[in-house]
């Protein structure tokens, strides 16, 4: 099974979730956390493949590298949360704040603790599904291409620092301008 996610919920806490410190503060919109077309297009290209997908779903991002505790689990389950993962975030944040769309074709590889007879996860367990899901997300991904590729018009988060940097531009240092030139720089 693949999940088109549609929301997310951080818990991570190591690691780097801004490029808005240290001279210049900005607040990009994120309340929907990815770009309605990219999503729409792996929505798409899972049914014209025939995958086994799931339109929609709450992705909890914990820090790895161990897995949750059974009582983690249950409570993110109890969140309503759809799948767990290590990655995701803070990469769909950056993204946001890059002006980048981006989605999420998260592949289920276990049941963790939801699914009782299962066994717990495990590396081995999580490897061998994973080799199973390598051809099906890559033919999704092939067939999302051609649709990326025709999108019409600009991408749907070219826009989203319009109105976000907060810090008055005469007080931004020079270098912090140029080291986020790639992504400020057309605001400036």
């Amino acid at each position: 099974h693949v999940v088109v996610v549609d929301q997310f919920i951080d818990r991570t806490k190591n690691r780097a979730a801004t490029f808005f410190e240290k001279g210049i503060v900005a607040h990009v919109s994120f309340g929907d956390p990815v770009c309605s077309a990219l999503r729409q297009y792996l929505v798409e290209a899972a049914d014209e493949t025939g995958a086994t997908h799931h339109d929609g779903g709450t992705y909890v991002c914990m820090e790895g590298p161990v897995f949750s505790t059974r009582a983690e689990s249950e409570l993110y389950r109890s969140w309503g949360a759809s799948v767990i993962g290590m990655t995701n975030l803070p990469e769909a944040k950056l993204a946001r704040e890059a002006e980048i769309s981006y989605a999420t074709l998260a592949m289920a590889t276990d049941y963790d603790c939801w699914h009782m007879g299962h066994d717990e996860v495990s590396v081995e367990a999580v490897l061998a599904v994973v080799k199973q899901n390598v051809e099906m997300a890559q033919k999704i991904i092939r067939t999302a291409v051609g649709k990326i590729a025709s999108h019409e018009g600009p991408a749907p988060m070219s826009s989203a620092l319009d109105n976000a940097i907060m810090t008055q531009p005469d007080l931004i240092p020079e270098q912090i301008l140029k080291d986020l030139s790639p992504i400020v720089g057309k605001y400036f």
